[in-house]
């Protein structure tokens, strides 16, 4: 089994006085392998664009590394992210975990002037991106010819120093394929779908990994899911909640349907000493466990 990894999202959001580079600093003191940050960049809420956000937390802290969690793709040209990841890993020491994802309000994409495209062709252009980003990373004067992404005699450098995670936030049948084929890792939230379809989900990404000559285990399955420990709380489905032996018991329950690390959210008041009780007492019987 491969080594599991847990980690934290840290809130974007643009309040006076409040550093997100603070969290990342506590997550990194209590071991955490890394802190994510979600890609929504417009409405009414002051917010942090994603990509900045990471570069200042990889600035101020020393070990720990930093995910996007996703960067949705129809809102970036794949070049210009293949070059802020190949940057961002590069003066962080190799830290980055670049998290990319189709694309899922059709709202927020039309308002940032992306196209209108169909469940289908988010998914085909995901693909393109991915490859368009590889290709810009490994290959000098790369071309591409897309229906949704193309680059022409593209060189970029510096490249990477070593290859950079890719882990792409999929559920569809398409999208699963895709991450099978050409993801380093699987990210899907708890509650976008039913617990009991995560091993088919997981099966299919196999299948299509075998299917273009890769090796499944290679590919990090991290459930990203909102977490309290909180005994007296209500249960409810797309929650982990409960005391510490309950919140343990239904975390090992996710490691046995095949992930190896989760993304935890902490919502509410008290999140730094929730995620102190979470690394303290119950990362532990985990890793014990796994």
């Amino acid at each position: 089994m491969a080594e599991l990894s847990f980690g934290v999202g840290v809130p974007a959001l643009a309040a006076p006085y409040d550093d997100p580079a603070d969290f990342a600093r506590e997550a990194e003191r209590l071991g955490y392998g890394f802190v994510s940050a979600a890609d929504h960049p417009c409405g009414s809420s002051p917010s942090y664009e994603t990509a900045t956000m990471l570069t200042w937390i990889a600035a101020r802290t020393s070990r720990i590394r930093v995910a996007s969690r996703v960067l949705a793709v129809p809102f970036r040209r794949p070049a210009m992210v293949a070059k802020l990841a190949a940057s961002l890993d590069l003066l962080s020491g190799g830290r980055l975990i670049l998290g990319l994802g189709a694309g899922y309000s059709d709202e927020e994409i039309t308002a940032l002037g992306g196209p209108e495209l169909s469940p289908g062709e988010k998914i085909a252009a995901l693909a393109e991106a991915v490859q368009v980003i590889r290709g810009a990373w490994t290959q000098s004067g790369y071309t591409q010819h897309g229906h949704h992404h193309s680059v022409r005699g593209l060189e970029m450098e510096p490249r990477p120093a070593h290859p950079i995670p890719v882990w792409l936030g999929a559920f569809g049948p398409r999208a699963l394929a895709v991450t099978g084929r050409l993801a380093d890792g699987w990210i899907p939230s708890l509650g976008y779908r039913p617990v009991e379809e995560f091993p088919a989900m997981r099966r299919r990404i196999d299948a299509a990994a075998e299917a273009a000559g890769r090796r499944p285990e290679e590919i990090r399955g991290i459930l990203n899911l909102n977490i309290r420990i909180d005994a007296a709380a209500t249960p409810q489905p797309d929650v982990i909640t409960g005391s510490v032996l309950h919140v343990t018991s239904q975390l090992q329950e996710l490691l046995g349907l095949g992930f190896t690390g989760f993304n935890f959210i902490l919502g509410g008041p008290g999140r730094t000493a929730q995620m102190q009780r979470i690394a303290e007492e119950v990362l532990p019987a985990l890793r014990s466990a796994g």
